[in-house]
């Protein structure tokens, strides 16, 4: 096997579109954020979308075999670090998300995301039928279960959900069996009373607006009923970059963050949305394309796993801004303001070409 790493072997195309739709949200950013104090805030995006382009190219150009023979160590790393927070992290608007490390404040939840990846890819891989056996589903699912719990412990609930596509994407693409369907659907459908109960009164007022959006408008529906006005008053062409009326006059929160689709879709149109949308279809296809021509299964599974993760993202964060899905802490990958999202994005991003370079060493 030749150790030399060339950088033509690098998927560019796919650095180029995850670049493209970086430089749309550092815009946006720019933006909405321009005549607020948080106006420096797109400098500390390019930064961090800088720092995740070249881990991107570092990890690409290492063998993703030797990437998952660390999944073990990375997974304990991780879940210590997350059970860590709960005591000692950072406490910021009643939740504990955050660690600071030299000058940098990280939030572990997001590297959790590549880190079950890997861990996915690394048990499905060795199943040597065509599905699933019951040790192997019940071992997934552990691993699944212990992050998912302790990061909605934090409290972050929209970023635990987001487990739960790599999981099934892993397991469906090995294949599984009528009867394990039929089991995993009912203890989904059993755990929905008992995750009712362990909710928390803002979480459980999020859902109750959702079904419900016309009541009590000025608080728990103010968000999900000022993001549909934005996307709405856009129009087909946008009311231009800086001149967005909902996003400038502060009536969406977070619109640099979270809640950019909206900022977006008011000030770029209908045109804009599709525009981005498009690439983001163009990102998961080359993957699912790669994801097809991988040299194995662990290959296979990352890929399709990541593809699961950042469709996830997208279409819940979308759908949150249009109504469609209650309001939850999803950003908009590579668009959302956050440097552990981009880095997150970006590493996963270089497991992907990894992946995808290994087709051409001999």
């Amino acid at each position: 096997m030749s150790k030399l790493f060339n950088f033509r072997d690098l998927d560019w195309p796919l650095m180029g579109l995850a670049l493209g739709i970086s430089a749309i949200g550092i815009t946006e950013i720019y933006s909405t954020t321009a005549k607020t104090h948080l106006t420096h805030t797109w400098v500390h995006q390019m930064f961090w979308v800088a720092i995740g382009s070249c881990a991107a190219i570092i990890v690409a150009s290492i063998d993703y075999h030797l990437i998952l023979d660390q999944a073990p160590w990375l997974y304990a790393l991780t879940v210590g670090g997350l059970a860590a927070l709960l005591v000692t992290g950072s406490e910021f608007g009643g939740a504990r998300r955050w660690i600071h490390i030299s000058g940098f404040t990280l939030q572990v939840s997001e590297f959790a995301k590549l880190v079950i990846i890997m861990m996915v890819a690394a048990e499905l891989s060795h199943a040597r039928a065509n599905y699933v056996t019951w040790w192997q589903l019940g071992k997934t699912g552990t691993l699944i279960v212990i992050p998912m719990v302790l990061v909605a412990l934090e409290p972050d609930l929209g970023t635990a959900l987001t487990f739960l596509p790599i999981a099934l994407a892993g397991v469906f693409l090995v294949g599984i069996r009528r009867r394990q369907l039929g089991l995993l659907v009912l203890v989904g459908l059993l755990a929905l009373p008992v995750g009712w109960q362990l909710l928390r009164p803002y979480q459980r007022q999020r859902l109750e607006t959702y079904v419900h959006p016309s009541r009590n408008r000025e608080s728990a529906s103010y968000q999900l009923t000022e993001t549909k006005i934005a996307v709405g008053s856009g129009g087909f062409w946008g009311k231009g970059l800086g001149n967005g009326t909902q996003s400038q006059l502060g009536f969406i929160p977070v619109s640099h963050a979270d809640a950019i689709f909206a900022a977006y879709a008011e000030e770029e149109g209908f045109v804009g949305t599709v525009v981005v949308l498009a690439l983001y279809l163009a990102i998961l296809l080359r993957l699912l394309n790669a994801a097809e021509q991988a040299p194995d299964r662990a290959g296979a599974l990352l890929l399709v796993a990541f593809s699961a993760l950042l469709f996830f993202q997208v279409a819940i964060n979308v759908g949150m801004m249009i109504g469609l899905f209650p309001i939850a802490g999803i950003p908009l990958p590579l668009m959302s303001e956050g440097g552990s999202a981009i880095l997150s994005v970006f590493l996963g991003l270089g497991l992907a070409m990894s992946v995808k370079k290994q087709r051409f060493v001999n």
